[in-house]
C-alpha cells in the first residue's frame, strides 16, 4: 500500500501510556486533522496531521537546503567610522573562543547548527527509505535519535535572537540585513510547518506495523507490567529481563530512573547559576574609550530607557521570567510529588508541559550577545565584548532543560493514588 493511501485513513486503535499521567487508554481510531486527549490529563496523545508523508519529505528538503544557505550566507552587515564588518553563523562562536568562552561556543555551534541539520537530515533520511518494503531495520534507531534532537534545535529561538540584535544595534552603528537572514526567516517557517506535518505515529507504524499490534495481544489483558516506551510511545511488557523497547530498542522504564533525585540535583545546580548569571555582566559595550560592563537586568533597563518597551519586554520574559519560572515550577513539581498531594493534579500536569517547552527560548539572549560581538569590533570607535555571565546563563538555560527532560510528571499521580478516570 502506498504511503499517501496509509496517510489519508483512519489510524488504527492503539494502547497508550499518558507521558503526563501515566494512565493506561486505547486512543480510538483517528481522523486526519483530529487529535486525541488524555481522559484523566488533557496531555495531547496523538495528533493525525491532514498531510502525506511525502509532503514530509518536500519540506524536509527544503528546510535542509535554505539551512545550508543559512549557515553559508552572511547574516549581517554593519558599518562605522569607514570601517565594515560581516557576520555569519559560525562568527559569534568564533569570537567566542577568542574571548576563551570555548563551551559556549559549542552550545551555540550544537544548536543552531549539528541539531538542526541531523534532525533534518535523519528525518529525510528516514522517510525516503521509508518507501522501502520491509522499511531497513535500522531506520528505527535513525528516528528515534531525531527524536531525541528535536529540543535541541533551535532554529526559531535563534532567528529571534538575530532580531534582538538588530534592533539594539540600530542606535550604535548602519546595519544591513544579509542573505543569510532571508534564509533564516524563511528556514523557521518551513521548520514550523514540517514540524506539524509530520505524523510522527505514522512513521512508526510504518517502520514496524507488527509491532504494536504484537505487543498489545503479548499484554494479554494484563497490565501491571506495561511500559510505555518514552521515545517511541509504544507500549508493551518486558520479556525475560530484556528491557528495552520492541520497536526502537530505547531502554524501557516503568517510570525515569531516579527521576526525583536527578531533577533537584541538576535544579539545584542551576539555582546555584542563576545568581552569578545576573550578577556578573553578560556584555561590555565601549564607545570612545568608555563603557560600562552590562548585566542581563542593565541590559533590560537601557531597552526601557531607550523607549524599546516591546523588546525589553522581549528580553526580560525571555532571559530573567522564563529561568525563575522554570526553576520555581520544578521545585513545586517536586515537592508535591514526594509529598504525595493530590490536589491541582491537572494544573501542574501543565505546568510540566509549559515548563519543558518555554525552557528553550531563554536562549535568545546567548544568541543576541554571541552575534553582537561578532558584528561590533571597531577598535577604540565601538566594541562590545560578551561577558562571563553570559556562560553562567547558558549553563541555567542547558541545565532546567535537562532537568525538563528528566523529571517525570507521572510520579505526581502515583504518589497521589488517583484512580483511573
Amino acid at each position: 500500500m502506498s504511503t499517501n493511501v496509509v496517510d489519508r485513513t483512519m489510524s488504527p486503535p492503539q494502547l497508550c501510556e499518558c507521558p503526563g499521567c501515566g494512565l493506561l487508554q486505547t486512543v480510538p481510531p483517528l481522523a486526519p486533522g483530529t487529535t486525541a486527549d488524555c481522559i484523566r490529563c488533557s496531555t495531547v496523545l496523538h495528533r493525525r496531521s491532514k498531510h502525506p508523508l511525502d509532503h514530509s519529505i518536500a519540506l524536509n528538503l527544503g528546510a535542509l537546503i535554505l539551512l545550508v544557505v543559512m549557515c553559508s550566507a552572511a547574516l549581517m552587515s554593519v558599518q562605522t567610522a569607514g570601517i565594515a564588518h560581516s557576520a555569519y553563523l559560525l562568527s559569534g562562536p568564533a569570537e567566542l573562543v577568542q574571548r576563551n568562552m570555548a563551551i559556549l561556543a559549542v552550545v551555540v555551534v550544537f544548536v543552531t547548527m549539528l541539531a538542526p541539520f541531523g534532525k533534518l537530515a535523519g528525518t529525510l533520511y528516514v522517510l525516503i527509505r521509508l518507501h522501502e518494503t520491509p522499511p531497513p531495520l535500522h531506520l528505527r534507531r535513525v528516528f528515534a535519535l531525531v527524536e531525541q534532537l528535536r529540543p535541541w534545535s533551535m532554529i526559531e529561538v535563534f532567528v529571534l535572537g538575530v532580531f534582538v540584535a538588530y534592533v539594539k544595534l540600530g542606535d550604535l552603528v548602519t546595519i544591513k540585513l544579509e542573505a543569510g537572514v532571508y534564509a533564516l526567516i524563511a528556514l523557521t517557517v518551513v521548520l514550523v510547518w514540517a514540524d506539524s506535518a509530520l505524523d510522527r505515529e505514522v512513521v512508526w507504524d510504518q517502520l514496524d506495523p507488527r509491532a504494536s499490534n504484537n505487543a498489545c495481544v503479548a499484554l494479554g489483558g494484563h497490565t501491571s507490567e506495561a511500559v510505555g516506551c518514552e521515545v517511541c510511545r509504544l507500549v508493551s511488557t518486558p520479556r525475560h529481563g530484556h528491557a528495552h523497547c520492541p520497536r526502537c530498542e530505547s531502554p524501557l522504564h516503568h517510570r525515569k530512573v531516579d527521576s526525583i533525585a536527578r531533577t533537584w540535583a541538576l535544579v539545584i545546580a542551576a539555582a546555584v547559576l542563576y545568581l552569578p548569571a545576573n550578577i556578573y555582566p553578560v556584555l561590555t559595550v565601549e564607545q570612545l574609550g568608555a563603557g560600562a560592563p552590562s548585566t542581563i537586568l542593565g541590559g533590560v533597563e537601557e531597552l526601557i530607557s531607550s523607549r524599546m518597551y516591546p523588546l525589553a519586554a522581549l528580553v526580560f520574559f525571555a532571559s530573567i521570567a522564563v529561568p525563575m519560572l522554570k526553576l520555581v515550577g520544578l521545585s513545586i513539581m517536586l515537592v508535591t510529588a514526594q509529598s504525595g498531594r493530590s490536589a491541582w493534579l491537572q494544573d501542574r500536569t501543565r505546568l510540566y508541559h509549559v515548563v519543558r517547552w518555554v525552557g528553550r527560548w531563554s536562549m535568545i539572549d546567548i544568541f543576541m550577545e554571541s552575534l553582537l560581538g561578532a558584528l561590533v569590533k571597531f577598535g577604540n570607535v565601538i566594541t562590545i565584548e560578551p561577558g562571563i555571565g553570559a556562560v553562567a546563563f547558558c549553563g541555567v538555560v542547558i541545565l532546567t532543560m535537562f532537568a525538563a527532560e528528566t523529571f517525570d510528571p507521572r510520579l505526581m499521580w502515583d504518589v497521589a493514588r488517583v484512580s483511573p478516570a
